[in-house]
């Protein structure tokens, strides 16, 4: 489990995100307005491609730890944290119009893509424009120091998407490579989320690397529970198919350590499905099987639980409050959606 004190919180009740939408509620209201009103323009097509995305129902978590932890460290000054929580909205929405471009993806979270709908070139420059919306945004904040979290993270993913794509469908992805992509690409921007509340908040550097680590290590648990669910989930906790992975030749760690205790059949079944694009329902059946047989799901979820026991334990050092209590029930929700 999580830590010794959650087994105790695992005893008694599921995790649940519902303690960080009380406490964000309000502020979150003002991240939403800002959102629908950066997002506009007089290109008619700029708006209706974000909105379409905007509005697909997503949790809107990453904001919600900005939010979060500001208020964690006492923020009252402004309206810094509204508008920084947009700026990480935007940016993951950007990372989501780029990534189904890249990925050819067809549905996500249980809607057609922008891609499929109004074409990649479009989806790639709205991608660009609320990135450009975000920078404005942090800018106004009036802060560097954020200013400079940010754009570090946004660098940081970006750099983590090529690797994703220098290393797509090649089955000599190595453990620790595949950790280190997923550290760029989904924890960067969780861990930059998280920091930026206790920046603006006046906090000082422990504060801040409390939030760091707590964001990071969340983050990374958070896509080992998706790549263990693909094998398995249900598709709207996934935001997308159950078995999207597969079929789009995407390498993540139970394929990995699966074909790491393999045969030489089992390793030759893994290459023509991730390599060669050998991923028919008959071959998902079968690779979910593999994955059974050596644990490998098993594994990755222990994997995810020892990150997200990092995170809990960061969060840990707040001073008690509904908002720590929040942060620490939004670790517990990431681990029990594999159940």
């Amino acid at each position: 489990m999580v830590s010794s004190a959650s087994q105790v919180r695992h005893s008694e009740t599921r995790g649940s995100i519902d303690g960080i939408l009380a406490v964000t509620k309000h502020d979150m209201g003002r991240v939403n307005d800002l959102i629908l009103s950066m997002a506009g323009s007089r290109v008619d097509l700029i708006p209706e491609i974000a909105n379409h995305l905007i509005s697909s129902g997503g949790k809107r978590l990453r904001p919600m730890l900005t939010i979060a932890s500001a208020l964690a460290h006492g923020y009252e000054a402004g309206d810094g944290h509204v508008k920084l929580a947009a700026c990480v909205e935007f940016m993951h929405t950007a990372t989501l119009l780029h990534d189904d471009v890249v990925d050819e993806s067809d549905l996500r979270r249980g809607k057609s893509t922008a891609r499929t709908i109004w074409g990649n070139q479009a989806s790639v420059l709205v991608g660009d424009y609320l990135l450009g919306q975000a920078f404005k945004m942090m800018v106004e904040v009036g802060s560097m120091t954020a200013l400079g979290i940010l754009s570090d993270a946004s660098a940081v993913i970006a750099e983590g998407e090529v690797w994703q794509l220098a290393a797509a469908k090649k089955m000599t992805t190595s453990e620790a490579d595949y950790l280190a992509v997923v550290d760029a690409k989904t924890a960067a921007l969780f861990s930059a989320a998280a920091e930026v509340g206790p920046v603006i908040a006046g906090a000082g550097e422990a504060e801040r690397e409390a939030m760091r680590r707590y964001g990071r290590s969340l983050g990374i648990a958070f896509q080992l529970v998706d790549d263990v669910l693909d094998y398995g989930g249900v598709a709207a906790d996934l935001g997308k198919n159950t078995g999207d992975d597969f079929r789009e030749g995407k390498i993540t760690l139970p394929v990995i350590l699966a074909y790491a205790k393999g045969d030489e059949a089992e390793k030759a079944f893994w290459r023509a499905a991730m390599e060669e694009g050998r991923n028919d329902d008959d071959a998902l059946a079968e690779a979910t099987k593999l994955l059974h047989r050596h644990g490998a799901l098993a594994a990755t979820t222990d994997r995810a639980r020892a990150f997200g026991a990092e995170a809990y334990g960061a969060a840990e050092t707040l001073a008690p409050s509904p908002v720590r209590e929040a942060l620490l029930d939004v670790v517990e929700f990431c681990i029990d959606r594999i159940r």
